[in-house]
């Protein structure tokens, strides 16, 4: 999708939205966009998802409808801060953040967005409860794959780089019909917002440390912390031991060793990918783009566990069933909050340049 595309679609919206507001109506301000990926019920009073604590302790007051998402937006005309969800998968998250992005009532030109989003966690990276500020996004969907009954002997993986015939060959695939498999964010904000929060405690009880126990890695065994770390995005959950060391091949095959993977997602590469051709096409500045991952469960299970026997344990519908479920809807929470707040807050700044960009 290029540029003339996304303004003709622009222009197809435009008319969509006529009736929502007024022709001659200023753009709403927003400052920051806070994305989230699902909510289970309501927005506010029920068994939270994603969203419901920004809803309700931000706050975002104000409730402006979104056809073209799952459930409406909400919005803080005070500070020009606005909430979506985007629906889970990157499909879904692709199509919601274009669909905001082309949304006439809004000028996103200056706008930070910052996804904060529960995750599966590298146990050699990082611990149930932690949350990981992400450098690169890194799309492992795009692939060769055969099935592992079927792979070479020699081989460590059935994924194959398109465009390659060996796995991690090299030199890497040159861009084309299915690039890009690695986002690269503004390093320079990725380190303010890390700066800003690394302090910030997170939520830790009994049952969190008795599950950290189990684990050999010295990552996997710290107490909940904000870090640095990057997400590697998938449509599949998947989970297992070998399916870890493919995402940290993954990872490092793509950003030239630079990355590490840390936190495991489905909808990153949906967002990311929007909000790059949003910005090609003049609509949102990708130098403003932020990714937020706090840890609900391991993507590998404990030594003398099976990866069959992690899948039974937390597969659910809505992900209630995760360990760290609760406790990293609180990380998510209270690590991208003091960042949304300082970059709605400090606007006379912020909205200039980037934080963490040299002027």
């Amino acid at each position: 999708m290029g540029a003339s595309v996304l303004l003709a679609l622009a222009a197809t919206l435009a008319s969509m939205f006529a009736g929502v507001a007024p022709a001659a109506a200023a753009p709403l301000p927003v400052r920051v966009v806070v994305v989230t990926t699902f909510e289970i019920g309501e927005d506010t009073g029920d068994t939270p998802g994603e969203f419901q604590f920004w809803v309700e302790r931000l706050p975002l007051p104000q409730t402006l409808p979104f056809a073209l998402g799952p459930r409406a937006l909400r919005y803080d005309p005070r500070r020009g801060i606005l909430g979506v969800v985007t629906g889970g998968g990157a499909i879904n998250a692709a199509a919601a953040i274009t669909a905001l992005g082309l949304d006439p009532r809004f000028d996103f030109r200056r706008s930070y967005w910052v996804l904060a989003g529960i995750a599966g966690i590298n146990p050699n990276e990082g611990s149930i409860g932690s949350a990981a500020w992400a450098e690169w996004v890194i799309d492992r969907d795009l692939s060769h794959e055969i099935d592992a009954r079927e792979i070479p002997a020699d081989w460590p993986t059935g994924v194959v780089p398109i465009g390659r015939t060996r796995p991690f060959e090299t030199p890497l695939p040159p861009p084309g019909l299915f690039s890009p498999n690695a986002y690269h964010l503004n390093p320079a904000l990725v380190d303010w917002a890390f700066r800003l929060t690394e302090q910030v405690a997170l939520a830790d009880d009994p049952a969190l440390a008795a599950l950290r126990a189990h684990y050999r890695q010295p990552a996997a065994q710290r107490p909940p912390r904000v870090q640095k770390g990057d997400v590697i995005g998938a449509s599949d959950w998947w989970l297992g031991e070998r399916m870890t060391t493919l995402a940290e091949e993954w990872t490092r095959y793509w950003t030239g060793g630079r990355g590490h993977a840390t936190t495991t997602a489905m909808e990153d590469c949906g967002v990311v990918r929007a909000l790059e051709l949003l910005a090609r096409a003049g609509r949102a500045d990708f130098a403003r783009v932020l990714v937020l991952r706090s840890a609900a469960n391991y993507s590998a299970p404990p030594p003398g566990e099976t990866a069959a026997a992690l899948l039974a344990a937390e597969a659910s519908e809505d992900g209630t069933h995760l360990a760290g479920f609760r406790a990293s809807l609180e990380a998510a929470y209270r690590t991208a909050a003091p960042v949304v707040n300082a970059l709605a807050d400090g606007w006379a700044q912020t909205r200039r340049a980037p934080p963490g960009t040299p002027r």
